[in-house]
């Protein structure tokens, strides 16, 4: 198995940023006391925003505390999850799509981080969102659920494609990141609005590329 590539709840545990992500696993939480928050799809308004990093620093805050997670790259356009866990990507979501005995048997990879295992895009389709929207996308959902507390879906972004929108029907919550001082206003509006109109249960929102507080910076070293 490849090394991995710096994801910083690895790599540097007792930062700020860190402890962001252990926050952000928190409120999750808190937010979902009151149902049973299985399934989250993970995107932003456009590309470069952080969605894929958060998803992925996420996961492990997640199975650090014990639950059994899955990571699953959902962008089947420009998928980035396996170069944040130093994987392989030519087997996954499609090759469940496709293939009746990777569907019994899901293609999952071991990271470095017990509980946590990842489930790659798998070659690009032609036409993803069909393949998002379909009956075979929750039989995937539910075989997977069979081996996992957790499932965490990384999708293209929502202004993009239609993807994120589609696959946000299909799944418990969803979660949109937003890069301080890039995203602008009028694109989150707008992101949040298509979620909405499409009835996705948006349970918040993140905020990448933040700068630490100085105090915060000398309270954590």
């Amino acid at each position: 198995m490849a090394t991995n590539l710096g994801l910083i709840t690895i790599t540097d545990p007792m930062s700020p940023a860190s402890e962001a992500y252990r926050t952000l696993r928190m409120n999750l939480e808190f937010a979902t006391l009151d149902e049973d928050l299985r399934t989250l799809s993970i995107t932003s308004p456009g590309p470069g925003e952080g969605k894929s990093t958060t998803l992925a620093n996420l996961a492990v805050t997640l199975a650090q505390v014990g639950q059994r997670v899955v990571a699953v790259d959902c962008d089947l356009r420009r998928p980035h999850l396996h170069q944040l866990f130093g994987l392989e990507n030519e087997t996954g979501v499609t090759t469940m799509m496709l293939e009746d005995n990777a569907l019994d048997s899901p293609p999952l990879q071991d990271t470095p981080v017990d509980g946590l295992r990842f489930l790659g895009s798998g070659t690009l389709p032609p036409r993803p969102a069909d393949l998002l929207g379909s009956k075979r996308m929750e039989e995937i959902i539910a075989r997977l659920l069979q081996d996992a507390d957790i499932l965490l879906f990384d999708t293209p972004p929502v202004l993009a494609a239609t993807d994120a929108a589609v696959l946000a029907t299909k799944v418990n919550g969803t979660l949109l990141v937003f890069s301080a001082g890039d995203t602008k206003r009028e694109h989150a509006r707008r992101a949040i609005e298509r979620l909405q109109n499409v009835k996705a249960n948006v349970l918040g929102a993140v905020l990448s590329n933040a700068p630490v507080e100085m105090t915060l910076q000398g309270y954590y070293k």
